[in-house]
């Protein structure tokens, strides 16, 4: 495992500023440790730094991976969040949408938000903001990027697009092959 890049350091924490702003820093000084990212195979994974000197004793031709995989560069350049993420995201997003339990499920389909299935939003959302979707109970679905602002979703009609899904939870089903 490298170090990122400064470019691609640039482009991954731009990214990652797009749904959890300056909460970036809580990501890498926690109470139980230094955390840091590292590069892969165009893949960036989250881990422990004691986890790391450890991995180091592995050759790198062994090695499947350390950590957790936050995404991926693609080969335009552009990095792709997983759905691995959540987890660590959700709890440091700045911006949230949750949706009725009856647009849950399309949400894990794959589908966009539409303004029927919108429960909540955190007020004054920019339009094209990262957001996070939470179910009701505050179970986290996904991420994706608002269509409307806050003031905008209010005055839609019922089968305007309000979020764009990027990823969700039902990829792990959808997509099994690919997140290997």
């Amino acid at each position: 495992m490298k170090q990122i890049s400064e470019e691609r350091t640039k482009i991954f924490f731009e990214k990652l500023s797009k749904y959890i702003g300056s909460n970036t820093k809580l990501l890498i000084d926690r109470p139980d440790g230094m955390y840091c990212f590292r590069e892969m195979n165009n893949r960036v994974y989250y881990a422990h730094e004691y986890l790391l000197k450890q991995a180091s004793n592995v050759h790198p031709d062994k090695l499947i991976s350390v950590g957790v995989c936050f995404g991926k560069f693609t080969k335009s350049g552009k990095f792709r969040l997983h759905i691995t993420a959540l987890h660590y995201i959700s709890p440091y997003a700045q911006y949230k949408i949750w949706v009725k339990s009856n647009a849950e499920q399309q949400v894990l389909y794959g589908h966009n938000i539409l303004k029927s299935g919108l429960a909540r939003i955190t007020e004054s959302t920019p339009q094209y903001q990262g957001v996070v979707i939470y179910s009701m109970s505050d179970v986290p679905l996904g991420f994706g990027v608002t269509a409307k602002c806050t003031a905008e979703c209010k005055h839609a009609d019922p089968l305007t697009v309000i979020c764009f899904n990027q990823s969700d939870i039902g990829e792990y089903i959808r997509c099994e092959d690919e997140l290997l």
